[in-house]
């Protein structure tokens, strides 16, 4: 019984702590600056790479920018040879820039997001007493699960390619695109639902360590042993995750709302709406992210009084 009480507050009490974390905006604004701090600069560096390898290949000569989505559709042997011979132009180059800014990334991200989440931790509960080092070995940690997710990912996309495209191809038919496609579309729903089954444990361990006051192994190992909170925190967990596929479609939707005036509108105007699509985007998927902390902290704090509770009675 008392499991099941903790488990309704998980879930009953999730429209109240988002009710809770917008009366108060600074949070928010916490989390927003903290990543757009690391974000703009980043997408800057990014960009500015990306046309730097642009700039030193021919890869308008490969026909890339004529290749239409009716035309994956239609006469995908066409298109997927002029997308290879786009890859191999400019797929060198990429990965000679991705080898030294994906780990500078990598580390600058775990610093500021374990700078920018020490903060938010300490307005969000005064109790709390979030170390910013710790937050920061943490927050690499975390990538080890993504990084494994994503291997997982390429390698199943690398066989529907052989099982759909190549191996067609070989016999002499025709690659069965659409079956690539509706292949890809499974198997990255399907990891991206394990992922959030799980990843909880990682999102967890850095509000542990602010809560004991302990170090990234023992907020890990915490993080695993978390007892009648475990269903709580999936549930909150796989409802965010449906918010950030739901934002997602949202944002795809309202991006494409001026597309049946595209004769009317410049493309100017195309820009600056999409810019604003994604802008909306970002801080919706940012009032999330804090609401899922808020959550977890609301959860771990009703749970422990459950469980005090519970020892007064045993007395």
């Amino acid at each position: 019984m008392v499991a099941t009480a903790t488990q309704q507050r998980a879930t009953q009490g999730f429209v109240e702590n988002l009710s809770w974390v917008r009366a108060r905006p600074s949070l928010t604004a916490i989390e927003v600056a903290w990543r757009w701090i690391f974000g703009v600069p980043a997408l800057l560096l990014i960009y500015r790479e990306v046309v730097k390898v642009f700039a030193a290949v021919p890869w308008r000569s490969t026909g890339v920018e004529a290749v239409t989505v009716n035309q994956l559709l239609t006469d995908p042997m066409k298109a997927s040879t002029t997308i290879a011979a786009f890859a191999q132009v400019v797929g060198p180059g990429l990965y000679r820039s991705a080898i030294w800014l994906a780990p500078l990334l990598l580390v600058v991200w775990a610093v500021v997001s374990g700078l920018g989440r020490t903060v938010l931790l300490k307005r969000m509960d005064r109790s709390l007493r979030p170390n910013a080092g710790t937050l920061m070995l943490l927050q690499l940690l975390r990538v080890l699960p993504l990084a494994l997710s994503f291997g997982v990912w390429w390698a199943g996309v690398r066989a529907l390619a052989a099982w759909a495209i190549l191996q067609p191809i070989a016999a002499g038919g025709e690659p069965a695109m659409m079956a690539y496609v509706g292949g890809v579309i499974v198997l990255s729903l399907g990891l991206f639902v394990v992922t959030a089954a799980v990843g909880w444990v990682f999102s967890l361990a850095p509000l542990l360590s602010a809560i004991k006051g302990q170090g990234p192994m023992a907020s890990l190992r915490d993080s695993l042993h978390v007892g009648r909170m475990r269903g709580g925190l999936v549930e909150i967990n796989m409802v965010l995750s449906i918010v950030k596929i739901a934002l997602l479609v949202l944002a795809l939707v309202f991006s494409a709302c001026p597309l049946p005036f595209q004769t009317e509108i410049t493309d100017e105007f195309l820009f600056w709406w999409n810019f604003a699509v994604a802008i909306w985007y970002f801080l919706a998927s940012d009032f999330f992210h804090v609401a899922r902390v808020s959550s977890y902290l609301r959860l771990w704090q009703a749970s422990s009084e459950t469980v005090r509770k519970e020892g007064v009675l045993a007395e």
